[in-house]
């Protein structure tokens, strides 16, 4: 290893700040700093919007909790969270906290086997369930869970009454397992608000505040102990980037089973912002963007994506019309980066006229900060959004570092990488070119899995992310790929699939695009489709489009990496048909597997 590969920040960050000493005592802190100011906004039954403050929101954890208390829920004790993204998921979430019990989030998406796996090896004590089918199911599962007492309702804020379900439960938070023999006894209302007080005191930065299960890409998902002085320290390292305060709205949409999510739930709420939860539908969340008016926008690059296919396709309908929006979006991307020419001004002010200004409304007309993650973002759709006055900003973490590694901000943003290390971080890159992480914010393990521990964490405390990348000399780090995706040809050569892949995936029509050719000749693709913007067109001029996407891909890569053959497949990847995880990410053995005759079909 160089001096080269290795870079740590410091002397451009400011000090953190100022945050409670644990999550357990995240609301009480806030309610203190912001009592009247809204905390949470979400759509109420009859569809109008509606605020809660952080006293309310305060006073709806401290009932919650109070409930827990009184279900002898103790410090340690693990209660999992099997819900959708909505405000009693923000309520459950303290709510554990504060009583020193450990969170273990569950993705609704997740079937059977996998709710069973996270339960069970979790030893979850109790578990907050979305709706009574959720509840339901984990009554089907309940002879697997030895260790689960309680199947609970989500909670509701207060003061409005909570269905008891025929007995006594925890303020707040129903037993929806009363009827099952299997049911503890009936608990008093609520433990005295001291006790909660006192517990919440005394739990520490070191005690573990989350056992996020890693989704998972292959197998089933490790449980990833986080500890309060974890999540802390994400804080200290990012919340000054932010920019955000008081008046400011992030919308979330993002799956708070998954932990970008979180620390975009604490961030908001720690610097006294408001948090607005989309509808429940996915795919109104374009709509509502215009409604919710966010100043912050955390996602997945698809959104982006969509939008730009969406724009540019209406551009192309006309006739020259795809040249016209390239124009718009490289005097748009001059003006960004304060290099437009007078002569040029015109010309920006009639691009901005009749396309900038109509998609940053689109976006609700004040969004000034985008953060994504998890999967490469194409530069021109980067480039696009910038030209419209949104400024998107990559990052880079995984669940093992509390979430954040790196990341672009607006004081030092560089395309094409995933920021730099943040405050407290280290990375450096190993020999084999795996990218190594160290810090405050780095696990202290998986649960139950010492094997599976001792390959992360190496003795001197660097985290093996699996991902291969590189440092450049100003030290912005750039993600490569996946050890564990490389594909050695029956020739001996070395192939890392997501170099192609991404290339391909840069064509609106295209949604996703896998790699095979593991000991064959050459590497072949299996592709997919993006629906929209194929629509109306026929199976030969789809595939001519494909065919023309895997064509300009192949210039851009050596040539034992070009794809010789490719297969559209008849359908996309969903995550639940099981090709993807809960983040969107491509489940690559599955994918291998369930479409193995058509890869060997593309060498027939």
């Amino acid at each position: 290893m160089t001096p080269q590969s290795e870079h740590r920040e410091s002397a451009e960050h400011q000090e953190p700040s100022s945050r409670p000493r644990t999550l357990a005592l995240f609301t009480e802190w806030a309610a203190r700093r912001h009592p009247d100011r809204p905390a949470l906004r979400f759509r109420a039954a009859d569809g109008a919007w509606v605020s809660v403050t952080y006293t309310e929101l305060r006073d709806t954890v401290r009932h919650t909790a109070r409930g827990l208390l009184a279900l002898d829920i103790r410090a340690g004790d693990r209660v999992a969270i099997l819900s959708e993204t909505r405000p009693a998921w923000t309520y459950a979430h303290f709510a554990c906290l504060a009583v020193g019990a450990v969170v273990v989030p569950v993705y609704p998406t997740a079937g059977d086997e996998e709710t069973t796996w996270v339960l069970s090896d979790s030893a979850a004590k109790a578990v907050f369930c979305e709706g009574p089918a959720e509840a339901a199911r984990v009554e089907e599962l309940r002879p697997k869970l030895p260790a689960l007492a309680h199947v609970l309702p989500m909670p509701m804020p207060m003061p409005m009454p909570m269905p008891m379900a025929g007995r006594d439960g925890p303020a707040g938070a129903a037993d929806a397992s009363a009827a099952s023999p299997a049911a503890s006894p009936a608990a008093p209302l609520a433990a005295p608000l001291d006790e909660l007080l006192a517990r919440a005191e005394a739990v520490r930065p070191e005690d573990d505040a989350e056992l996020v299960y890693t989704s998972g890409t292959t197998g089933l998902p490790k449980g990833c102990r986080l500890t309060h002085g974890n999540l802390g320290a994400v804080q200290d390292a990012t919340l000054h980037l932010i920019q955000g305060g008081p008046g400011d709205r992030t919308y979330l949409y993002l799956p708070l089973a998954h932990l970008l999510a979180q620390l975009i739930q604490f961030s908001t709420l720690l610097y006294g912002g408001e948090l607005c939860y989309f509808g429940g539908r996915i795919e109104d969340v374009v709509g509502e963007l215009a409604e919710a008016r966010p100043t912050h926008l955390p996602s997945v690059p698809r959104l982006f994506e969509k939008v730009y296919s969406v724009v540019r396709s209406l551009a192309e309908a006309e006739e020259g019309g795809g040249e016209r929006f390239d124009a718009a979006v490289a005097v748009g991307v001059l003006a960004a980066d304060d290099a437009l020419p007078p002569e040029r001004r015109a010309a920006y002010e009639a691009a901005d006229a009749s396309l900038f200004s109509l998609v940053r409304a689109a976006f609700g007309g004040r969004l000034r900060w985008a953060l994504t993650g998890g999967a490469p973002i194409d530069p021109a759709v980067l480039d696009f959004l910038r030209a419209c006055g949104i400024q998107v900003f990559e990052g880079y973490g995984m669940t093992e570092s509390a979430g954040v590694i790196s990341l672009n901000h607006p004081g030092a943003v560089r395309y094409g990488t995933v920021g730099r290390p943040v405050l407290g971080c280290e990375v450096r890159i190993a020999d084999d070119e795996e990218v190594l992480a160290r810090g405050p914010m780095v696990f202290p393990g998986y649960h139950a899995n010492a094997l599976g521990t001792a390959e992360a964490l190496d003795a001197e405390g660097w985290l093996h992310t699996g991902d291969l990348g590189a440092v450049d000399a100003d030290g912005y780090l750039t993600i490569t790929g996946r050890k564990k995706d490389l594909i050695i040809t029956s020739a001996g050569k070395n192939l890392t699939p997501s170099h192609v892949e991404l290339a391909i995936e840069r064509s609106r029509f295209v949604s996703h695009a896998v790699m095979a050719g593991d000991r064959r000749p050459y590497p072949v693709a299996l592709i997919t489709v993006e629906a929209e913007a194929a629509a109306g067109r026929d199976a030969a001029e789809v595939r001519e489009l494909v065919g023309r996407a895997v064509a300009e891909a192949n210039e851009q890569v050596s040539r034992p990496a070009r794809i010789r053959a490719f297969a559209v497949l008849p359908r996309d990847f969903t995550v639940e048909g099981g090709e993807l995880t809960p983040t969107l990410k491509v489940r690559r053995k599955v994918v291998l597997e369930r479409f193995a005759s058509e890869i060997a079909a593309l060498y027939d």
